[in-house]
């Protein structure tokens, strides 16, 4: 059941749909068929705004705040953020807003939402289009257990250094930084291992804003008890079409991870995206959307917006 409210800070008139004992803020744009977006850590709705006009030209495209992240009520202090009950939180979006079946956008975090909801709940997802998921617990438990490591480093050598150096250089010190009541530091810690020092550096004052008001969000992440499993196995039971996006200057972590998404999915194509590391929405917002419009075409069945998808690329 969905209702209006207004909201300051960037959130003035989105409507709000409820999920499970939560209200949850939402906006969407367009008419056709749904395409749902789903934001990352450190993160809200906010994150989609170069997108949801682009793609609400041709589609209704919706993207909604994650139980915890602004403008919904902040997570409580000592409380875990697991995963799994933002896919149950997803699937029951998707049917208040009869947004079903929805093809799924999914940034960082919110595509390992995604990509779970496609293995748990199929009959809810069209397509997929994940934009480097941090699935390392398809190579490895969080924390990693030493028989893992040495496994990984025999089999995939250049995946295990990738996320050992992630796990040593960023996610360690962030969480111990968090640890010590250093959110400053922590928040730094961890931008800098994702996306770089210097897109960081670089991103307008908003953007860095938008993640020190969802801080606790990640503070909750990275002190948690980490992500849920997944197998390979599990990869390989995604049906539905999936398209896989990275940046030309992304961490090497999330490229070795989307690496092997894309051997195990049955149904994947890949593209990266030029000048742009793992915010690329933000970076090269006109070359995420072309891509997005592109592969949606290929996958709705209408000739209508294959032609608007080849014209735009033109």
């Amino acid at each position: 059941m969905a209702s209006d409210t207004t909201r300051a800070g960037g959130f003035e008139g989105v409507q709000s749909v409820a999920v499970d004992g939560s209200a949850l803020a939402y906006r969407e744009q367009g008419e056709g068929d749904p395409v749902v977006f789903v934001h990352g850590s450190s993160s809200d709705l906010r994150s989609w705004e170069q997108q949801l006009p682009e793609i609400g030209r041709s589609y209704r495209a919706i993207a909604y705040s994650r139980r915890y992240a602004r403008p919904n009520r902040d997570i409580d202090p000592g409380v875990d953020d697991q995963m799994l009950p933002h896919v149950n939180d997803l699937a029951i979006v998707l049917r208040g807003l009869d947004a079903v079946p929805a093809h799924l956008v999914g940034h960082s975090w919110g595509g390992f939402i995604c990509l779970l909801a496609a293995i748990r709940h199929p009959e809810l997802v069209r397509s997929l289009v994940l934009l480097e998921p941090p699935v390392l617990s398809l190579v490895m438990s969080t924390p990693p257990r030493p028989a893992e490591v040495l496994k990984l480093l025999v089999r995939r050598p250049r995946t295990a250094r990738a996320v050992l150096g992630f796990t040593a250089l960023t996610y360690l010190p962030a969480a111990a930084a968090f640890r010590r009541g250093d959110d400053d530091a922590a928040m730094e810690r961890f931008a800098h291992g994702v996306l770089g020092r210097d897109t960081y550096v670089r991103l307008p004052e908003a953007r860095r804003r938008q993640a020190r008001e969802n801080i606790a969000t990640l503070r909750a992440q990275l002190l948690g008890a980490g992500f849920p499993p997944l197998s390979d196995d599990d990869v390989r039971s995604v049906r539905v079409p999936t398209l896989l996006m990275t940046g030309a200057r992304s961490p090497a972590f999330l490229l070795r991870l989307t690496d092997r998404l894309h051997q195990l999915l049955p149904d994947v194509e890949r593209i990266e995206i030029a000048a742009a590391s793992h915010v690329m929405t933000e970076e090269n917002p006109r070359a995420v959307n072309a891509a997005i419009l592109a592969y949606l075409a290929r996958h709705d069945g209408s000739e209508r917006l294959r032609q608007q998808a080849a014209a735009r690329s033109g």
